[in-house]
């Protein structure tokens, strides 16, 4: 008689199957989290965009009263979301801080206006005159650098979390 043969896997080979895939899982499960938290802080980024142009229009028209509220003269800010807490504008030096809340990694990106970069804009809370340069953002997270720019202090927001340019 002939001998059947067998087909199928062993149960160690199944074993070894199932410990590869929850190993996987371990690790592709907090990269996946980080990777959300950081496309809920590109919603503070795009608030942060209406801003930025607030801030190149003050300083394209500048100041000649010489408001108090500087930069942030006439800037509605957008109300709270489920991912942004707040999007202000510092009257005196046009630095725009995005707060995050905790779905959003909780802490703060800054964006740091020079024109041209390595130098400061103007005082935005007495009269000045526009520059004749174009307007440079620099965005920081924790730890971020300056690069070149002056002024603003980076951010709170761990850098696992910010875009590359901010980081």
């Amino acid at each position: 008689m002939k001998a059947q043969l067998q087909k199928g896997f062993t149960l160690i080979e199944l074993m070894i199957v199932v410990a590869i895939i929850g190993i996987l899982a371990a690790v592709a499960l907090p990269a996946y989290q980080d990777y959300t938290v950081r496309a809920r802080v590109t919603e503070g980024l795009s608030l942060a965009s209406a801003a930025k142009a607030h801030v190149a229009d003050v300083l394209a028209s500048g100041n000649p009263q010489g408001d108090a509220a500087g930069y942030a003269m006439g800037y509605n800010a957008p109300s709270a979301t489920r991912n942004v807490t707040s999007v202000a504008i510092t009257p005196a030096t046009g630095v725009i801080t995005v707060t995050m809340t905790a779905n959003a990694g909780n802490g703060t990106l800054t964006l740091t206006p020079n024109s041209p970069i390595g130098t400061l804009l103007p005082v935005g809370t007495a009269a000045f005159q526009p520059p004749a340069n174009a307007v440079a953002w620099r965005c920081r997270a924790a730890g971020a650098g300056a690069n070149s720019f002056a002024g603003g202090a980076a951010g709170t927001l761990p850098a696992r979390f910010a875009p590359a340019e901010c980081k």
